[in-house]
């Protein structure tokens, strides 16, 4: 089956991925544009995979204010080489995640940085929670494990839904520009402050 430059341009769009991989992804999966994204995005985990040990002492921390300055944003993201740390490519990277710490307030990384007391006191409310409305025992050990995925999917960066694709989360965008940029990227850290947040009255 003869693939089309238009569907290769829009899986680029898509994945991030070079011009011979999506050809070779839509050659492979007999034009099934689907299983072509589910394909380059399987590649792209393995080739970060690859790349996870690789140092990273470059970057850019990047500044996002939003609302006239009711919310600011700080994030660090880091590469491999000064080069790429300079492309333009890179840095709207970097502010696509400021916009996305500013726009769904993650307050972790990844699930791993969440207190253990933090999903133990969640797990709690959500049973008290199941039993006030009155579910059936049985089931409510199911109804707050899905309570807690939701909650850690809100709350932590990696995991929360990107907000210019819901199809994907934060990380499979991370692992997508990985693919396209050809070197390991790291989001070391971020912090996001909103006007009058910590006033107590």
């Amino acid at each position: 089956m003869a693939v089309t430059t238009e569907e290769i341009k829009k899986l680029r769009e898509i994945t991030g991925a070079g011009i011979m991989d999506c050809r070779k992804a839509l050659e492979q999966s007999g034009g099934d544009f689907d299983k072509a994204v589910d394909h380059l995005r399987e590649k792209g985990m393995e080739t970060a995979a690859e790349r996870a040990d690789r140092v990273t002492s470059e970057g850019v921390v990047e500044l996002y204010s939003h609302g006239n300055g009711r919310v600011g944003v700080m994030v660090e993201v880091n590469c491999e080489t000064d080069f790429v740390a300079r492309s333009e490519s890179f840095r709207t990277f970097a502010h696509e995640i400021a916009l996305q710490v500013a726009a769904s307030s993650p307050k972790y990384f990844r699930l791993e940085d969440i207190p253990v007391e933090v999903l133990e006191h969640e797990r709690e409310m959500s049973r008290v929670s199941a039993r006030e409305e009155g579910k059936p025992e049985p089931i409510i050990e199911r109804i707050v494990e899905g309570r807690i995925n939701k909650y850690i999917n809100d709350t932590c960066l990696l995991r929360q839904p990107y907000i210019r694709d819901e199809e994907i989360t934060v990380e499979q965008l991370l692992l997508q520009k990985i693919v396209a940029i050809g070197e390991n990227i790291v989001i070391r850290r971020f912090a996001r402050w909103e006007l009058g947040e910590s006033i107590v009255i």
